[in-house]
């Protein structure tokens, strides 16, 4: 079976759409990025070497540091699906990084959806 779409999409052609959607709601970069450093382990240099160079979804969730142990309190939907049942691991990390990005751009507070 043919991998999904999603997974041979460049993080760095989805990473700058994230901040576009933050800042229409008045978050900012910094707080995006604290996010996607939050769930995936990489701290500011590991993110922007993964920007640089233009690796794909798959390869950016297989190259994190260390996936935060606390995802598994992110629930809700995204794209009409639970991300608390997407079977495939892979799916379910970036619907739990499209997740945390929703949540900031509706207004939560940073302590909630970093889930502290």
């Amino acid at each position: 079976m043919p991998k999904h779409r999603i997974f041979t999409t460049k993080f760095a052609g989805i990473y700058p759409l994230y901040v576009q959607k933050a800042e229409r709601k008045q978050r900012t970069k910094k707080e995006v990025d604290q996010i996607i450093c939050w769930l995936t382990g990489y701290d500011q240099a590991g993110l922007q070497q993964q920007i640089e160079q233009g690796n794909d979804l798959e390869t950016f969730f297989a190259q994190a540091p260390a996936i935060n142990p606390n995802r598994s309190l992110i629930k809700g939907v995204v794209c009409g699906v639970r991300v608390e049942e997407i079977e495939d691991p892979l799916m379910q990390k970036i619907r739990y990084l499209d997740k945390l990005i929703d949540e900031l751009a509706k207004g939560k507070a940073m302590e909630n959806i970093l889930r502290q």
